[in-house]
């Protein structure tokens, strides 16, 4: 029988079960070795900050008890906050109870560091998450009509409202649209925020949420847009496009392919960026009155108040990590070339 008239060779379906665990093999020991990663990264960032805030100017025995205070006073509020041991000691000490959930007692509010933190990363993730959906939507929405059209009217207001979104200061943003909105229109309240399950109900909580969501979400969505619109045009520009032009796809089909091939650099920049969002808020929190994770920093600095601080910076370095790996094994996942 000819080469021509052979009949194709079919593997086992015992081969297709085994490629389909050695991908899931594959993807199980990137995400370990992201895992390993992450360890050292983690303790670096600590030792770093724990480093840095204490040796910020400021004494927080003075600040709890005023600086007239007797020395016998002072001694012992020293001894009890630790802060009478040698830096690395008092480092190793506050490392171990953070492996055991235990971030110390707020010197400020007399009360545990997790009790303060829990409400306040609740509500700065529902910030993050509004100004998170606000990025993707209007950022692949920018993108991919600038991409299509890049020469057409619509394409180049869509280039222009991204350098717009990128280069316009955050701060005079923010101002402007506590002014028009809050102060002149009264659309929207200027600050602050209330429970959802609260007397104001989800539809006093949305409209809290607004201003402060377009706010943080301004600059990662002009970058999400840029980044989006040169992958899908470069892919809408080569061999793939043209392949699928040639056998017949009609506009539509030929997008949904070439987006799906441009998708890798759209979840980069998706997790780049809501990362940004998670640790970026501190300003956007503070301006708007917004009782998140951010402001709590904020203030807990202010009061040199330690262990705050750093139990603080501690749950943001791990969602940050965290969210890096997830971005990292989602990229894996999508295209296998990466896992190494």
């Amino acid at each position: 029988m000819s080469a021509a008239t052979a009949p194709p060779v079919r593997r086992p379906a015992g081969a297709r079960v085994s490629a389909r665990a050695l991908g899931e093999g594959g993807i199980g020991r990137f995400l370990l070795r992201r895992l390993g990663l992450a360890v050292p990264t983690l303790l670096g960032v600590t030792a770093v900050v724990y480093a840095t805030v204490a040796l910020v100017p400021g004494d927080p025995v003075s600040v709890f008890l005023g600086p007239g205070a007797p020395a016998e006073a002072r001694a012992a509020l020293a001894e009890r906050l630790g802060l009478d041991e040698p830096l690395p000691v008092r480092y190793l000490t506050w490392l171990g109870h953070a492996a055991t959930g235990d971030l110390g007692v707020s010197v400020a509010g007399q009360r545990p560091v997790t009790e303060l933190l829990a409400p306040a990363l609740g509500q700065t993730l529902l910030l993050t998450g509004a100004a998170f959906v606000l990025v993707l939507v209007a950022g692949v929405l920018l993108g991919a009509a600038g991409a299509t059209r890049p020469e057409s009217p619509l394409g180049r207001l869509c280039g222009a409202l991204s350098t717009l979104s990128i280069s316009a200061p955050q701060y005079s943003v923010a101002l402007l649209l506590i002014a028009v909105f809050a102060v002149k229109l009264r659309w929207f309240p200027a600050g602050g925020t209330h429970s959802a399950f609260g007397a104001g109900g989800p539809g006093d909580l949305l409209s809290h949420l607004v201003l402060p969501a377009v706010a943080a979400a301004l600059v990662p969505l002009g970058l999400t847009a840029r980044v989006f619109r040169a992958a899908l045009a470069s892919v809408l520009a080569g061999e793939l496009a043209d392949a699928l032009r040639a056998r017949g796809l009609g506009r539509l089909a030929v997008w949904r392919h070439c987006a799906h091939n441009a998708s890798p650099a759209l979840l980069t920049i998706a997790g780049l960026q809501l990362a940004y969002l998670l640790e970026g808020v501190v300003f956007v929190e503070t301006l708007f009155a917004w009782p998140g994770l951010g402001r709590l920093l904020y203030d807990a600095l202010a009061a040199r108040d330690l262990p705050l601080v750093q139990g603080g910076v501690l749950v943001v370095a791990v969602a940050f990590v965290g969210i890096n790996i997830l971005v990292d094994t989602a990229h894996a996942w999508i295209d296998p070339r990466v896992r190494g």
